[in-house]
């Protein structure tokens, strides 16, 4: 056998472990009517701060919950922590990438029926964490304004495997000559159809609309698991994504790519 057969025939034994927790994690996570939210991205792409809005602005109506994961330090975990929502650090070491048995020992003693929303912060990579499913419902893949607008063509993968897209910094996007027209172009030549955010944490442009998408998601997963809000791809991009929403309510829904898993 082969050095590089032994090393595909590994990482397929991982994956398929891997597998087999997330399909746990995502029947706790039905029974206890708790959504599920990831988020990836790279190093330094605002995703902290983007959650820290996000659990400091839905707490107030929605009872949410955080994971955060890091190779070293609990220094987002403190940060996440001034929202006011629970909020525990898992310390990768080594490993780049969160697993599901990591999250799974990481909600040991937390009653999940107690929440609306739990946010899993996955270590700031663009690679590793496309192929390991958390559990999750809905996977959100950033980039921010100051990365440059090709990052869905050079990591397509975590593109195809997110359901939704978010760009952060928007209150850069001036100072670094954003193309946001680019940013879309390449979102959507990569994976059609892709629902895409523009948001800043600092001014909180776009915040509302997110926490809308939120909201409609949490009520059309309780509806029916697997399903999502749709925003509307024949409507024009606002500035805000304020009226792209289709149905009053975000009622209508698409699949996500981890729909089958059960």
């Amino acid at each position: 056998m082969s050095s590089t057969t032994r090393l595909v025939e590994v990482r397929q034994h991982v994956l398929k472990q891997n597998d087999i927790a997330a399909r746990a994690l995502r029947g706790r996570f039905r029974d206890a009517g708790v959504f599920v939210v990831s988020l990836v991205s790279s190093p330094g792409a605002g995703k902290t701060a983007f959650l820290e809005r996000v659990l400091t602005d839905l707490g107030g109506r929605s009872r949410v919950a955080a994971l955060v994961g890091d190779l070293a330090t609990d220094n987002d975990a403190r940060r996440l922590a001034r929202s006011g929502a629970p909020v525990r650090q898992i310390t990768t070491g080594t490993v780049c990438h969160l697993e599901a048995e990591m999250v799974a020992r990481a909600l040991e003693g937390w009653e999940l029926a107690d929440l609306d929303f739990l946010f899993v912060e996955n270590v700031g990579n663009l690679v590793c964490p496309a192929t390991f499913d958390l559990g999750e419902a809905l996977r959100v893949v950033l980039c921010s304004v100051t990365e440059g607008e090709d990052k869905p063509l050079k990591y397509p993968t975590i593109f195809n495997t997110a359901d939704v897209a978010v760009v952060t910094k928007l209150d850069l996007a001036a100072a670094v000559e954003f193309d946001a027209a680019a940013l879309r172009r390449n979102v959507q030549a990569v994976r059609p159809g892709m629902d895409l955010f523009e948001v800043s944490a600092k001014t909180g442009h776009g915040m509302d609309s997110w926490l809308d998408f939120l909201r409609s998601g949490l009520a059309a997963w309780r509806a029916d698991p697997g399903s999502l809000p749709h925003l509307d791809p024949a409507a024009p991009m606002p500035a805000d994504n304020s009226s792209r929403l289709v149905g009053s309510s975000g009622t209508s829904t698409v699949s996500s790519p981890r729909a089958s898993l059960t």
